[in-house]
């Protein structure tokens, strides 16, 4: 979370998964403003998952950096350009549009 921050990561959500599915325990969504930041973002994320000795994560859409998923095991992280993120709609999809089943905003 703090890389994402530090990374100037903008509206970072993160949705409790527990219950809803056995995929991950949490679901970290941010927005980059544009494909540069968002690789940015995911680009240093990764490095700072390796040097704390975490397995090497997996990641998804490093090409276009439209929307990079990162998947650590227990925790899945998407980074999004702003259009993109509306246009999926994750939070919705995945409950954090409603408020008691939202962790951070």
């Amino acid at each position: 979370m703090r890389v994402l921050e530090d990374m100037k990561a903008e509206d970072i959500t993160v949705i409790d998964l527990v219950g809803k599915t056995s995929l991950a325990d949490a679901m970290i969504i941010a927005s980059g403003r544009v494909n540069r930041h968002v690789a940015s973002i995911a680009d240093s994320l990764v490095e700072a998952l390796k040097a704390s000795g975490l397995q090497t994560p997996k990641v998804e859409g490093m090409p276009a950096c439209d929307w990079v998923l990162i998947d650590t095991g227990d925790i899945i992280v998407h980074v999004f350009r702003p259009e993109v993120r509306q246009f999926y709609n994750l939070e919705k999809m995945w409950g954090a549009d409603r408020p008691n089943e939202r962790l951070v905003s």
